[in-house]
């Protein structure tokens, strides 16, 4: 839906000198003066972060928060500790903690968060396949269902840490804060 062309001359029409420039596109800066012009308006707290409702990422360590990645090299090492805690336990995390972890703080809080989880629930595997074995098999899937929530937790903690969130495991004990 398009909107009927103004005769010459009016306001607003693409023949008026205050025409505005269209608001889509590349390269477009708001006017300092003529019809767009709003009085009070700052070009230079525009441009800056933080001004009219860009925020910077949230802090560290709140669930949901964006943690924003300085470079992909942190986000790299972000997903390796969710992901490569689905082969390789906690070890992935603990790797991606001692390697990253004092230089980023964003790669500490999703090591952390990811070591933690990857303990708890190792711990609950260990605890499964024992159950099992002394049930003489009859409780052979309780570690099965203890692997696949694990895969499903990484995998939705790998795809925050893809989106900038920092994500909280559920039932987890927090032993690294």
């Amino acid at each position: 839906m398009s909107e009927p062309p103004r005769p010459p001359g009016e306001y607003g029409s693409p023949s008026d000198p205050n025409y505005p420039p269209p608001t889509s596109g590349g390269g477009y800066t708001p006017p300092t003066s003529g019809a767009g012009y709003q009085p009070g308006y700052d070009q230079q707290q525009y441009q800056q972060p933080g001004a009219y409702g860009y925020q910077q990422p949230g802090a560290y360590g709140t669930p949901g928060a964006p943690v924003g990645y300085a470079n992909s090299d942190e986000k790299t090492w972000a997903l390796i500790a969710h992901f490569g805690g689905i082969v390789l336990g906690f070890i992935a995390p603990l790797i991606a903690l001692l390697a990253k972890g004092n230089e980023s703080p964003t790669v500490k809080a999703h090591a952390n968060e990811a070591l933690n989880f990857h303990i708890t629930w190792g711990i609950a595997m260990i605890v499964a396949v024992v159950l099992s074995v002394c049930t003489f098999g009859i409780l052979f899937f309780v570690p099965f269902l203890v692997w696949i929530f694990i895969i499903i937790f990484a995998i939705i903690g790998g795809m925050k840490a893809n989106g900038g969130e920092l994500y909280r495991y559920p039932a987890t004990f927090r032993f690294i804060k």
